[in-house]
C-alpha cells in the first residue's frame, strides 16, 4: 500500500490574523523603538542645540569699508571678506547651478535627504571612502553655527565624535527648515559659503573671480562658482584652472541640464566657452595705506576690534582719490631721483635661487595685476648675456635689459650689478600686447619721505603718504615722526612781528651777532646758510631768502615767550623752550602740524582742525557719527593776509622760486635742517595746503646740498602740477582775498606790497583794497 500523501493546507483565517497581528506588533515595536531613539536623541541634545531663532536677526561678519570722496574703496578690514546680499540679488542661473550640483532635492526635502543618506552610506561601505550627503540646509547649519556668529557654537566644540556632530547637524537642519522658507535658507547658505582666497558668500566670490555682481553672472560663470564650492582651495581657477573647468564642464553644467534648468544645447555651448577670470586672487592694495591705517586705529579705539572686523561699518573719508594717486607718483618719483643721485646703486636684497626657488617657478603677486607704462614692477634676472646686458622675466614676458637701461648706475656691464636669480625693480617704458616690452632699471629708495594735503576751508585731509613703502614700514612719517622743522618756523616769528606793528618793509641788519645765553655758556652766534651777511634787509627779503640772523633778531625783539605763544595758536602741541634758536627751527613737529599751521595763512587766519573721517554708518546705513569742520582762530585776518603775501614772494623770488613755473597763485616756505638731515617744503594756494618732508628715519645727512628747495620742493611741485591740472580751470585760478583794511603800495623795488591800514609808509601810489595781488 502506498503511504498516505501529505498535502499542505493553506493557513486558516485565524492563522493569517495571528501573523498579521504579530507583524503589526513588530512594526509598532520598531516604530516605537525608532521614535524612542529619535526622542532620546532629541532629548539628549536638546539642551546642547543653538537657538535657531537667533537667525531672525541675521548679521554675519562682513567687511568694514573706507570710501574716498568719490566712493572709491580705499581700505577694507574684515576677518571674512563677505558682501551680504538678498535672494533676488543672486542670478537665477547661479541659484540653479548650486542647487543642481549640491542638492537637487532642495525644494522638496525637510532638511535631510533620506534617499541620499542611504545611497551615500552604501557607497561608503562599498568603496571604503567617505562621500558627502549633506543637503544645502545641513551645510548652512554647519556654516552658520560653526561661526563665532553663534557664540559657543555647538559644532565648534572640540572632542565631538563625527557621528555626534552629524546628528546635531541634522537636528539643527530640521529646525531651520521648520522656521524659515527655502528662499531664506538658500540666502543663508549663499552668504556663508566659502569661495576661497578669503572670500565668503557668492557676491564676494563673483567679485573675486569675475569682477562683477552675483546678479550679473552668465551661465558658465555661475557654473564655475558652483564648481568651486566643493573645495575652493583646490578648485580655485587661480590655483587649478584646468580642474575648475573640468568640474564645470563635466559635472555642474550636465547636472543643470539633468534638472531641466538649462537645455543640453545650452550646456554644450557654455562648456565650449573658455574659463575667463577677471578678478584678482588678492585684494587690490589700497592707494592710501597709511591713511587707511590711521583710520583703522581710530575705529578700533572707538568701536573695538569685533565691530571693526565684523560689523561692516561704512566709513566715508575725506580722501580725494585722484589727488592721492598724484601724491603717490610725486613722492615715489621724487625720492627715487634723490636716491639715485645721492645713494647710488645697491645690490638686490633677494635672489630667488638662493631662496630655493626656480627661475621659471617664481611668481610675484604684482604680476597678476595689469601692468602699464610708468609702472614699477619686480623682475627676475634670468641670464647675463655675452654682451653687457641681461635678460629679465616679468610674468610670462622675457625681455632685454640693455646697458642703456642701467646707465645711471655708471656700471658698464650687468654682471657688475646682478647675479642670475636676483629680484630687481624695473620701470616699464613700453607695453606690447598687454605685456612689458621695454624697461629700465630701478631700485626702492633708501631715503624716506611723507606728503600731506589739507583743504584750507574745512581741514579735511585730501592726501596722505607716510613713507616710501607701507609693506617696508608701517610707521607713518606724516603724523608720527617728530622732526626738526628748520626754516619752516620763521613765518611764525614774522607773524608775531606783523601782529606787533612790523611791516614787510621793516628793516633788520643782517650782521654777525652774539647773544648771552647764561653763565658758563658760550654766546649764541647764528649764521646764514651762505655764510655771508647782507647788512640792512627788509623783513620781506629776510623771509624770501631765508636769512637766519634777521629771524633771530626778530624773535629777540618780540621776546621768545611771545613767539612760543603764537606757535600754540597755530596748533603746535609740544612745549617749546623760549630759546632764540627756536626761530631757526631748533624744535620738532610732525608734518601734520606744520601743514595745518600753514593752512591758516590762506584761510584768513583760521586754522581748521585736520580730520580724515566725514561720517561712519552701520551696515544698515544708520549714521553712527558725523564730523564737521572745527575752526580755531589762530591770527587776525589782516595779519594772515600780509603773511600770505610775504610767502607768495618766497615762490616768486625766494628759495621756492622754482615753483613760479607752475604759473599759479602760490605761497610757501622751504625748510632745511643743519647737516642736511631734513628737507621740507610747505606751500598753499587759496584752497589747499600741501606739506612735503624728506629724510632718513635715523638722523643722518641727505648730503650737501640737499635742501628743502632741491629735495622736497620738486616733489611738492609735481603734486601741485597734477592738482592744478585736475581742477581743469587753469585759465581761471583762484585768488587770495584781501580783507577790507589791507592797502597795497608799489614800492621803488617794483614789488606791490601789502600793508595793514595805518602801517603803510607815508608815500604816494596807495592802491585800494581788493586790487589784484601779484
Amino acid at each position: 500500500m502506498k503511504p498516505p500523501e501529505h498535502t499542505t493546507q493553506p493557513p486558516g483565517p485565524r492563522v493569517v490574523v495571528r501573523v498579521a497581528r504579530l507583524a503589526g506588533l513588530l512594526t509598532l515595536f520598531v516604530a516605537t523603538a525608532l521614535a524612542g531613539t529619535v526622542s532620546g536623541v532629541i532629548f539628549a541634545y536638546a539642551d546642547d542645540l543653538p537657538e535657531i531663532s537667533a537667525l531672525d536677526d541675521y548679521r554675519p561678519s562682513t567687511i568694514t569699508r573706507l570710501l574716498a570722496r568719490d566712493g572709491q574703496v580705499v581700505g577694507e578690514f574684515a576677518t571674512e571678506r563677505r558682501v551680504v546680499i538678498g535672494y533676488d540679488d543672486i542670478a537665477p542661473v547661479l541659484r540653479q547651478a548650486i542647487i543642481a550640483s549640491e542638492d537637487a532635492g532642495f525644494e522638496q526635502h525637510f532638511g535631510l535627504s533620506v534617499s541620499r543618506i542611504i545611497v551615500t552610506a552604501i557607497r561608503d561601505i562599498l568603496t571604503g571612502q567617505r562621500f558627502g550627503a549633506s543637503t544645502i540646509t545641513q551645510q548652512a547649519a554647519r556654516m552658520l553655527f560653526l561661526q563665532d556668529y553663534m557664540r559657543g557654537g555647538v559644532f565648534a566644540r572640540s572632542g565631538l565624535l563625527g557621528l555626534e556632530r552629524k546628528i546635531k547637524e541634522a537636528l539643527v537642519a530640521i529646525q531651520i527648515e521648520k522656521r524659515y522658507t527655502k528662499r531664506e535658507i538658500f540666502t543663508f547658505y549663499a552668504n556663508h559659503v566659502t569661495m576661497g582666497h578669503g572670500a565668503y558668500g557668492v557676491e564676494a566670490g563673483a567679485r573675486l573671480y569675475f569682477d562683477k555682481a552675483a546678479r550679473d553672472l552668465t551661465i558658465e560663470e555661475a557654473a564655475t562658482l558652483a564648481a568651486i564650492v566643493q573645495t575652493p582651495a583646490r578648485l580655485s581657477p587661480f590655483v587649478n584652472p584646468d580642474q575648475t573647468r573640468a568640474r564645470r564642464d563635466t559635472y555642474v553644467l550636465p547636472r543643470m541640464a539633468d534638472e531641466g534648468f538649462i537645455t543640453r544645447d545650452e550646456a554644450r555651448e557654455a562648456a565650449a566657452r573658455p574659463l575667463v577670470v577677471r578678478g584678482q586672487p588678492t585684494p587690490e592694495r589700497s592707494i592710501a595705506p597709511y591713511f587707511a591705517e590711521e583710520i583703522r586705529k581710530e575705529l578700533e579705539r572707538a568701536y573695538g576690534a569685533d565691530a571693526l572686523y565684523q560689523a561692516g561699518l561704512r566709513v566715508q573719508t575725506t580722501l580725494d582719490a585722484e589727488l592721492q594717486a598724484a601724491a603717490n607718483v610725486a613722492l615715489d618719483r621724487g625720492l627715487r631721483r634723490l636716491d639715485k643721485r645721492r645713494a647710488g646703486y645697491r645690490r638686490p636684497a633677494r635672489n630667488v635661487l638662493a631662496e630655493g626657488r626656480t627661475l621659471d617657478g617664481f611668481r610675484s603677486d604684482r604680476w597678476s595685476r595689469s601692468i602699464g607704462v610708468g609702472d614699477i614692477v619686480p623682475a627676475v634676472v634670468t641670464s647675463l648675456g655675452n654682451g653687457a646686458g641681461a635678460r629679465v622675466r616679468i610674468g610670462s614676458a622675457t625681455l632685454e635689459l640693455p646697458p642703456s637701461a642701467f646707465a645711471w648706475t655708471r656700471r658698464r656691464s650687468a654682471a657688475d650689478l646682478f647675479e642670475v636669480g636676483d629680484l630687481i625693480e624695473v620701470d616699464v617704458r613700453s607695453v606690447a600686447n598687454g605685456a612689458p616690452a621695454s624697461v629700465v632699471l630701478e631700485q626702492e629708495p633708501a631715503v624716506e619721505g611723507a606728503l600731506l594735503a589739507i583743504d584750507n576751508r574745512t581741514g579735511q585731509i585730501r592726501a596722505m603718504i607716510g613713507g616710501v613703502s607701507f609693506a617696508r614700514s608701517k610707521f607713518n612719517r606724516a603724523v608720527q615722526a617728530q622732526r626738526q622743522v628748520g626754516s619752516l618756523f620763521k613765518p611764525i616769528v614774522y607773524t608775531a612781528a606783523i601782529d606787533r606793528g612790523y611791516t614787510p618793509v621793516s628793516i633788520y641788519i643782517d650782521e654777525p651777532v652774539a647773544y648771552d645765553v647764561g653763565p658758563d655758556q658760550p654766546p649764541y652766534s647764528p649764521g646764514n646758510y651762505d655764510r655771508k651777511f647782507e647788512g640792512p634787509v627788509t623783513l620781506r627779503r629776510a623771509l624770501e631768502q631765508s636769512r637766519n640772523v634777521p629771524a633771530v633778531k626778530a624773535m629777540a625783539e618780540m621776546g621768545p615767550e611771545q613767539v612760543i605763544a603764537y606757535a600754540k595758536r597755530f596748533g603746535f602741541r609740544a612745549q617749546y623752550p623760549p630759546f632764540l634758536s627756536v626761530a631757526l627751527g631748533a624744535v620738532e613737529a610732525t608734518l601734520l602740524e606744520m601743514t595745518s599751521a600753514y593752512s591758516a595763512f590762506p584761510n584768513h587766519g583760521v586754522r581748521m582742525e585736520p580730520y580724515a573721517v566725514a561720517s561712519i554708518a552701520d551696515r544698515e546705513g544708520n549714521i553712527l557719527e558725523e564730523h564737521r569742520p572745527r575752526p580755531h582762530e589762530a591770527i587776525r585776518a589782516d595779519t594772515a593776509f600780509v603773511m600770505t603775501h610775504l610767502l607768495r614772494g618766497v615762490v616768486l623770488r625766494g628759495t621756492g622760486a622754482a615753483a613760479r613755473a607752475l604759473d599759479w597763485p602760490l605761497g610757501g616756505k622751504t625748510g632745511t635742517v643743519d647737516d642736511y638731515t631734513d628737507a621740507w617744503f610747505v606751500g598753499f594756494d587759496p584752497n589747499i595746503t600741501v606739506g612735503v618732508w624728506v629724510g632718513y628715519d635715523e638722523k643722518k645727512p641727505l648730503g650737501e646740498p640737499e635742501t628743502g628747495a632741491t629735495a622736497a620742493l620738486p616733489i611738492w611741485m609735481d603734486f601741485m602740477r597734477a592738482y592744478i591740472d585736475a581742477r581743469g580751470d587753469r585759465q581761471n585760478p583762484p585768488e587770495f582775498e584781501a580783507p577790507g583794511n589791507i592797502v597795497f603800495m608799489t614800492l621803488d623795488s617794483g614789488i606791490q606790497e601789502a600793508f595793514i591800514n595805518g602801517t603803510q609808509p607815508q608815500v604816494p601810489a596807495v592802491l585800494p583794497a581788493g586790487s589784484a595781488v601779484p
